[in-house]
């Protein structure tokens, strides 16, 4: 039997999504807020505008259903300002300790 090799303590063990949102989601607090949400969350990641006027999230965490429970909260607080959100798995950054507004 050959074990698989197990790094302690990392970030190896997260998973990560990226979501693009389209819509009125600049100049409305967009970031602030999915910052705040963020801090309900044992989450790490970043929220930041995007030159093209969408938002790009991204979300990394140990378990699946702590990243589908804080997407569900993004999408029933933003659910008047997103018109379209396009989410995509991501390998996870282990250098990654906090959640963050990128600019």
């Amino acid at each position: 039997m050959c074990a698989e090799p197990h790094q302690s303590d990392s970030s190896a063990d997260q998973i990560g999504l990226r979501a693009i949102y389209e819509g009125r989601v600049q100049g409305v607090g967009f970031r602030y807020r999915t910052s705040q949400l963020a801090q309900r969350y044992p989450i790490t990641g970043f929220v930041k505008n995007l030159a093209d006027g969408t938002v790009e999230l991204v979300a990394q965490a140990r378990e699946q259903t702590v990243l589908d429970r804080f997407f569900d909260d993004m999408m029933l607080t933003f659910a008047t300002n997103v018109t379209d959100v396009s989410i995509q798995g991501i390998p996870a950054d282990p250098g990654r300790q906090e959640f963050t507004i990128e600019y």
